[in-house]
């Protein structure tokens, strides 16, 4: 291997290393920006019941059950579900959406724990 070639091959490492580093740097970057949202659950009741999102944009919902039972997070409209036990917290991606109003409710407590996800 003659020297230009060894300069050659470590310059095209060089520049698929540094292709790599700002590709990762990017979805950090990404996932840093990710809009977080939280909901309560008390006493089979969704605090607040209604909140707004930006359209088009992907959101993380932190969701805490402060009542001692499970309740599960569910919405047709935004194709998700999730079973919180009780004490804990549990997280829900959603979106990114078109701008509309999104119900969801507790499976367990349908008639109390209800509330919608605004997006504008």
């Amino acid at each position: 291997m003659t020297i230009s070639t060894h300069i050659s091959s470590s310059i095209r490492l060089g520049a698929r290393l540094l292709t790599g580093v700002v590709l990762y740097c990017m979805t950090m970057g990404a996932q840093a920006q990710t809009p977080v949202f939280e909901i309560e659950i008390r006493e089979h009741l969704f605090y607040p019941s209604e909140f707004k999102i930006p359209a088009g944009q992907k959101v993380k919902l932190i969701i805490y059950n402060r009542d001692a039972t499970p309740e599960e997070f569910e919405s047709y409209e935004l194709n998700r579900e999730k079973v919180i036990v009780g004490n804990t917290q549990g997280i829900v991606f959603i979106g990114p959406l078109k701008p509309g109003e999104y119900p969801f409710f507790g499976e367990f407590n349908p008639k109390t724990a209800q509330g919608k996800v605004i997006v504008e």
